[in-house]
């Protein structure tokens, strides 16, 4: 793996790695930020500074790039840590995130750097961001280089190639990382074979005889029936256009059945996007206007979006608001977040504008990065949804009939067709879930708002109050439930009168299509009121307090 260098190609790289800073001065309490990246060579290393570029644009941040011989006495590494430092302090930062442009924690490059970097911080405390692997972004850059070669890939066998290992600790270390890519890949194609190997830096013992071995492997794979696909897993070396890792890597196949994806994960537009996130989630005393909403109500026909739309449009005037209407539609959710973040946001408050706090949690916990959660509930072979690519940090709510308030419009629903209560019947009408566990939670919400209405001097007069659900996108349950609704209100109309509340945000759906030839009064118009704005009002007001201070994307739950 030596690559022959004479003493012009020392001199561009060294030149090329000085690194100017900008002369923004950034606020006080903000950190710095430096990017420590691996010293790819004159082009690798120009793909860097044009991503770090971008970067610097919004952040107080400066850029070293480190070798193998960093710590060394004298190196030349060293003095672009120090002036990274330098150029930190310059930009009023008092302390210091240090994000590692590096795949993997178990890089034995990355590792020997971590305990040294401090000694050069004079009086800046240093925190370290996590490593590339740990980012779903990453994952998707490595979906990317995948689906551009994959065809059928019941047919195919994936081979994911990592580099720098030294001895075999640190090659199932790197293995382990990769093995998360390797999983999210795997989420969205399913492969017939699909592993991980990793080659071993040259100065590693024995590195020749064990690379020849894996070599040979990979050669043995490629022979078997159905094409092989070998795709780069790293950010390797790249002098020039021919003298770079995947090259290398790629000669070895040449002349095998093997389908090769010559690019690596360097360059890609998801890069910046996962600096940008991994900045986000440190930063504290957060503009107003960097702190964005997205509302997700399930959304309907016209007249049903315009309602909602006129609850949520006093709140436009203090709050920067993208609509999302669906259930958890990937496309619509990136959309609205792409909006706001070309408005300068940094931070996210998402809203489900569904009944109970579990509605499409677990769902868009997923699409936002938030949470795998969904992915484990999915039955088998079933596609999870895409995740948006986008560097804002989130936090969520949902769930209005939780709301403190609810009860009061469920009370001026009663009150607005109730006439005589000692000989009324009021069924709480609502949509239902598919589980019988979520259903019954639902119906204690509902209870739960009973009891509320209960204190009411003539909510307290009613015969009964019930809490009913249909299970509306069910068939089989829906039968049931909807019998069920039926016999009750037979039996209820014999000896008074029945009136039936939506239980819902607007309408009342196929309410009175269910229920037809039945004697009862509905009341279809729904929760949506001033109180629906105020436990929106008030959700979003908490969620943007949390997001104003630093968000840890392991705290983002």
């Amino acid at each position: 793996m030596k690559h022959p260098m004479n003493k012009l190609w020392i001199a561009l790289l060294l030149l090329t790695m000085v690194n100017f800073g900008p002369v923004t001065v950034f606020a006080q309490t903000q950190p710095g930020f430096l990017v420590v990246a691996p010293d790819r060579g004159f082009l690798g290393n120009q793909e860097t500074k044009k991503l770090f570029e971008q970067f610097q644009l919004h952040y107080p941040a400066a850029l070293a790039f480190v070798g193998d011989t960093y710590g060394n006495h004298g190196t030349a590494y060293t003095a672009y840590v120090k002036n990274a430092f330098k150029q930190l302090r310059a930009l009023n930062a008092k302390s210091v995130v240090v994000i590692p442009l590096f795949l993997s924690d178990a890089d034995p490059q990355l590792q020997a750097i971590r305990n040294l970097l401090p000694a050069h911080a004079d009086g800046l405390t240093v925190e370290w961001a996590p490593s590339m692997s740990e980012s779903y972004l990453i994952g998707q850059i490595l979906l990317d280089r995948v689906q551009d070669i994959s065809q059928s890939p019941e047919d195919e066998r994936l081979i994911l190639i990592g580099i720098g290992a030294r001895d075999e600790q640190s090659e199932q270390a790197i293995k382990k990382d990769l093995a998360r890519i390797l999983e999210y890949i795997q989420r969205y194609r399913e492969f017939r074979d699909s592993e991980i190997v990793v080659y071993y830096h040259r100065d590693a013992e024995n590195a020749r005889e064990t690379n020849d071995g894996i070599t040979a492997h990979i050669t043995k794979q490629a022979a078997r029936q159905g094409r092989t696909l070998v795709v780069p897993a790293f950010i390797g070396v790249k002098f020039d256009h021919m003298m770079a890792m995947t090259n290398w890597i790629q000669r070895k196949f040449q002349k095998l059945n093997v389908v090769f994806q010559p690019s690596e994960i360097t360059p890609h537009s998801n890069l910046l996007v996962w600096l940008k996130k991994t900045a986000n989630q440190y930063l504290s005393d957060v503009a107003p206007g960097e702190i964005g909403v997205v509302i997700m109500p399930h959304g309907s026909i016209q007249p049903y979006n315009d309602a909602i739309e006129e609850v949520v449009a006093p709140l436009t005037n203090r709050y920067q608001i993208e609509m999302a209407y669906g259930m958890g539609d990937s496309a619509i959710i990136q959309q609205a977040v792409s909006r706001l973040e070309q408005r300068g946001v940094k931070k996210i408050v998402f809203g489900r504008m569904y009944g109970l706090v579990e509605h499409m949690k677990a769902k868009t916990d997923y699409i936002l990065g938030l949470s795998d959660e969904y992915v484990h509930e999915l039955q088998q072979g079933r596609t999870p949804p895409a995740q948006i690519r986008s560097a804002a940090i989130f936090s969520t709510f949902g769930g209005y009939e939780q709301g403190a308030d609810i009860a009061q419009v469920l009370h001026e629903r009663i009150m607005e067709i109730s006439q005589n209560p000692s000989e009324e019947t009021v069924i709480l009408l609502a949509h239902g879930t598919k589980t019988d566990e979520d259903n019954q939670a639902w119906l204690s919400v509902i209870n739960a708002n009973i009891e509320k209405l209960r204190q009411d001097p003539h909510c307290a007069k009613l015969k009964t109050i019930k809490a009913m659900t249909v299970r509306e996108d069910w068939p089989e349950l829906r039968e049931k439930a909807v019998k069920e609704v039926r016999e009750f209100i037979e039996e209820s109309s014999k000896t008074g009168k029945v009136l039936v509340i939506s239980n819902r945000l607007y309408g009342s759906g196929q309410y009175s299509k269910m229920l037809d030839g039945l004697d009862f009064e509905l009341n279809g118009k729904g929760f949506l009121s001033p109180v629906i704005e105020q436990w929106l009002d008030q959700s979003i007001q908490q969620v943007t307090e949390r997001l104003k201070g630093p968000v840890r994307l392991a705290e983002k739950s």
